[in-house]
């Protein structure tokens, strides 16, 4: 599928280059045929701080847990909705 690609044009700001990818198909830009895979290593996912109110039997419950497993609560918390995310 080696097609022709087209020029993807010189934009003297932002603005106008916004303007043309909303209004244009980026894959009339790019031959795929020259695409490789890449590794990322040091690539961190994005985290956002975010406020939750737990009872207090509940954040103590599973800072008991944590301390037996010798992990941070926060780090627990985050495996176990990853881990219930996956298993739903």
């Amino acid at each position: 599928m080696n097609k022709p690609t087209k020029v993807i044009p010189k934009f003297d700001t932002e603005a106008q280059e916004r303007a043309y990818w909303e209004t244009h198909d980026s894959t009339e830009h790019l031959d795929w045929t020259k695409a490789r895979s890449v590794t990322l290593p040091n690539l961190k996912p994005t985290t956002r701080t975010i406020s939750l109110r737990l009872p207090q039997h509940l954040l103590d419950s599973i800072k008991a847990a944590a301390n037996a497993r010798d992990v941070p609560y926060q780090s627990l918390i985050k495996v176990w909705l990853q881990e219930k995310l996956h298993n739903h």
